[in-house]
């Protein structure tokens, strides 16, 4: 008989045959005859370098899974993609009627230059503020694609913010138009919004891929976040000059105060988009508060590289988990 055959318990004819385990060659455990064999886990974290190589191949796919992601976030509504545009619109002038007219916190600002300042802000907040967001559901609400694919697990919040970035330059066509169109004059400092940009994508990429690892093990987090990021929004001088703010006597009584304030990055990006585009702006600061703004550029470049190798380093740790249980 060629297979083996097991007596009844009754001690009568033959049984059915059971199969049994395949034999291990000496070996303890089916993990080492796996690894003498050379076969390897399908969803181990491979090398780093391996890692990002692989990555690099798959920019194409990317590019064309944030593309259709986005053009299918506004298939059901009506006006579409004009929404990429008029939800910051809106915010910004929710917050002239309340802070502009109510509160009027725009005093001290030139004449005709907070509606710039102010939807230039929001414009540039918004880039953070729903890449963050976004990045923290990015593997959770891709589980079945996790599941069905091999590929690395870091290529779906790179993707959301690439989404969040497409949204962020047509809103740019609009605010250029709302600068020039208060008289903002087009100067070569408007060159400098492309390195301002590029460190603030390096920064959204790493917070991104930090929140998609807490998001992915933890869905609590994206009911915290609207909450974290309003909070933000009111510490990053958006719906005011937190320049003016920081020359007021309670932040020279505490000037501790204005160093927290001056090194967040919300703020950070904001202001040294604001200083780029917006002449009269950049003329009030530096001739009527006297403030120097190199320093904003040391800091914009030092969050962006830290903030991107810690993200990508935290969400690689963990890539073989993602899509679990």
């Amino acid at each position: 008989m060629s297979h083996p055959e097991r007596l009844g318990a009754s001690g009568g004819g033959p049984a059915h045959a059971i199969a049994e385990p395949p034999q291990l060659n000496g070996h303890r455990s089916l993990a080492e005859f796996a690894t003498k064999q050379g076969l390897k886990q399908s969803a181990a974290r491979p090398p780093m370098g391996s890692y990002i190589s692989q990555l690099w191949q798959r920019r194409h796919f990317i590019w064309a899974f944030a593309s259709a992601k986005n053009i299918a976030m506004y298939t059901e509504s009506r006006l579409g993609q004009v929404w990429q545009v008029l939800t910051p619109l809106l915010n910004a002038a929710v917050y002239y009627l309340i802070f502009g007219l109510l509160l009027g916190v725009s005093r001290g600002l030139p004449h005709n230059t907070f509606i710039p300042f102010l939807v230039c802000g929001v414009f540039i907040f918004t880039f953070t503020q729903r890449s963050v967001q976004t990045g923290a559901k990015s593997v959770g609400d891709n589980l079945s694609l996790i599941r069905a694919l091999h590929f690395p697990r870091a290529s779906l919040p790179l993707a959301y913010t690439i989404i969040e970035l497409q949204q962020l330059l047509v809103s740019m066509v609009v605010l250029f138009v709302i600068v020039l169109g208060f008289g903002e004059p087009l100067t070569l400092d408007w060159l400098l919004l492309v390195p301002v940009l590029m460190m603030q994508v390096l920064f959204n990429v790493g917070m991104s891929l930090v929140l998609a690892r807490i998001g992915a093990f933890n869905r609590d987090i994206q009911q915290l976040l609207p909450f974290i990021m309003r909070t933000w929004l009111y510490f990053s001088g958006i719906i005011y000059s937190l320049s003016g703010l920081m020359n007021s006597s309670k932040i020279h009584a505490h000037p501790w105060i204005g160093k927290v304030l001056e090194a967040n990055p919300g703020y950070i990006y904001v202001e040294l988009s604001r200083l780029s585009i917006l002449d009269s702006y950049r003329g009030y600061v530096h001739e009527t508060l006297h403030e120097q703004t190199n320093h904003l550029w040391w800091y914009g470049l030092g969050w962006s590289v830290v903030v991107f190798v810690i993200g990508f380093w935290f969400f690689f740790r963990a890539e073989e988990r993602y899509g679990r249980g």
